[in-house]
């Protein structure tokens, strides 16, 4: 867990308030609440920010001596307040899929193509029709064919990427216009579905994406930063105040930095770059330059660099240590381990935090013999890397978690029996592979640092469900029956530490922000509801009232207007 430090002593905040002038009045006193500081002492019943900064943390009485004339006093009637929650592993450039075909929630096949003809009926001459969020699940083999499109949109390409985003799934006219026929040969680290004849079906696996995703139209700037702000808005209502954008090209950089300059981000955002599998150290100095050109800005670090060590176990594209069951397939290894080891030591070796995607056991291996390689050629670094998703474990692996220093990043809202698990992914891994899917707790009890994450928009963006699942590892509307593998069960504190103070560590901010605590910035939220006080199957249901950042609001409901 991450070290915290106490809160003000008593003494030191009565001559603090006793020798207050009116230029030291807070700006904003809440008071009447319960405050879960997340450090030491956890609970207090009123807070005061002052200048974009925690001032007191303590009783209502003694807030109450820090009104002014002018300070915004807010009365919660007993509501929680919490550091602001922070998600470690989000897509905020999907905001612009926002504005697109929303196939997201769509629940059967005939929904979604209703859908598409909806979009192609009112797309304009000659537009693609572009969208994301289909499930797996949905479709034999999460394996949708061409023909479906084909139907309702003969006479325009359609693109859309898969909810979890490593399948595309296009129409014949988007094959058609990309060249893709049956003689075109699987790219590297990709696959094309085909059908008895050898003829692509439809559905597109990693790398094979590009073959068609190159041909869109490319996003303008102004497009890219409605996207971020759209998502980023949606974060700020769930009570987000700090990202990590966990994988951003040159385009999308650009963006952040355009909304940064122009002061528009009401996130605190740090952007991992991508890493190029083909393009070896020669894209280090690229890394670099970005990191460099804006290290000093308050809201927008491009300080990490993103690794996807393999694909994702419904695809049977996640590197495993043995086989799919059924065949000899382990997946696809994006990376061979000596170029990955290389890779990781030179970005390291400048100062880049390293942010890795591995599902499979064999990604997580692949990823944590990377880092510790690094840690060889390097020496002792507080270097801090990220392994994200880390779904299926060889229990092996889990003390060198914290042997190593990485920071284990599951996305918790998956960590319970749904569709991809029950048809897609124990299936193909047998019941003795499948106990050791998402051990949050096993990882927790190691003494790793553990955080969370969203990855949205493969999934809801909402902490608070994430949270209810992973205490109680059964989906977020499930109010009974067993959990999923009740051995990774974790308590709640666990789990809010995991979204604030854990989650500053991962950003090397735990003497700033992730806590309550005087002098520390004030970017927290106020809940409708004590999380302490409700059933675990309500936490999901929380609504969040109020989200602050630098003390200042960048959502607020209507309840607290």
């Amino acid at each position: 867990m991450t070290p915290t430090r106490p809160l003000l002593s008593l003494g030191l905040l009565a001559a603090l308030i006793a020798g207050c002038r009116p230029a030291q009045r807070a700006d904003l006193v809440l008071r009447n609440t319960a405050v879960h500081t997340m450090a030491v002492p956890d609970k207090a019943e009123a807070i005061a920010i002052r200048a974009g900064k925690i001032m007191f943390i303590g009783t209502n009485a003694d807030a109450d001596r820090l009104v002014g004339d002018s300070t915004e006093v807010i009365d919660l009637g007993g509501r929680m307040v919490l550091p602001g929650f922070r998600d470690t592993h989000v897509h905020p450039g999907s905001g612009i899929a926002l504005s697109e075909c929303l196939i997201d929630d769509v629940a059967t096949a005939a929904a979604i193509v209703d859908s598409v003809k909806s979009c192609a009926a009112s797309a304009g001459p000659g537009e693609w029709v572009r969208g994301r969020g289909w499930a797996l699940p949905i479709f034999p083999g999460g394996n949708p064919g061409k023909a479906l499109l084909d139907r309702v949109a003969p006479d325009r390409p359609v693109y859309l990427t898969a909810a979890d985003g490593h399948s595309a799934w296009v129409n014949s006219k988007a094959l058609e216009l990309a060249g893709v026929t049956a003689a075109t040969n699987d790219p590297f680290n990709g696959r094309i579905e085909r059908d008895a004849t050898g003829a692509p079906s439809g559905t597109l696996r990693e790398n094979a994406m590009d073959l068609v995703s190159k041909h869109l139209p490319p996003y303008t700037l102004e497009q890219r930063k409605a996207g971020l702000v759209r998502a980023i808005r949606m974060a700020n209502e769930f009570g987000i105040t700090t990202l990590h954008d966990a994988s951003a090209g040159p385009d999308m950089l650009e963006a952040y930095a355009a909304l940064d300059q122009e002061g528009a981000l009401t996130a605190r955002v740090f952007v991992a770059q991508y890493v190029d599998p083909e393009k070896g150290q020669t894209q280090v100095d690229s890394l670099v330059a970005w990191r460099d050109r804006f290290k000093g800005t308050n809201y927008y670090r491009p300080s990490a660099a993103k690794f996807f060590a393999d694909g994702v176990i419904e695809s049977g594209t996640a590197a495993l240590l043995a086989p799919y069951l059924g065949g000899t397939n382990t997946g696809v290894a994006n990376f061979r381990q000596g170029q990955l080891d290389s890779l990781m030591i030179g970005i390291d070796r400048a100062g880049i935090q390293i942010h890795v995607h591995a599902i499979g056991d064999r990604g997580i291996r692949m990823a944590l013999d990377g880092i510790e390689a690094t840690r060889r050629a390097n020496g002792p670094r507080d270097a801090r890397p990220i392994i994200s998703h880390i779904q299926l474990f060889d229990p092996a692996d889990i003390p060198r978690f914290k042997a190593l220093g990485v920071i284990a990043s599951f996305q918790p809202l998956w960590a319970y029996a749904d569709q991809y698990i029950t048809d897609l992914t124990e299936p193909v891994l047998g019941p003795e592979r499948s106990r050791w899917l998402y051990p949050i707790a096993s990882l927790v009890k190691s003494g790793a640092v553990v955080v969370g994450g969203s990855d949205w928009s493969v999934s809801s963006l909402n902490p608070l469900e994430a949270i209810q699942v992973a205490i109680t590892r059964r989906g977020p509307t499930d109010s009974a029956g067993p959990a999923w593998i009740p051995d990774e069960l974790v308590d709640l504190t666990t789990m809010l530490r995991a979204y604030t103070a854990n989650a500053a560590f991962a950003a090397g901010q735990e003497r700033e922000a992730g806590t309550l605590e005087v002098g520390r910035v004030a970017d927290l939220i106020v809940l409708d509801r004590d999380l302490y006080s409700v059933p675990p199957t309500e936490v999901g249901k929380t609504k969040v009232l109020l989200t602050l950042l630098d003390g200042k609001s960048v959502h607020r409901s209507p309840v607290l207007r």
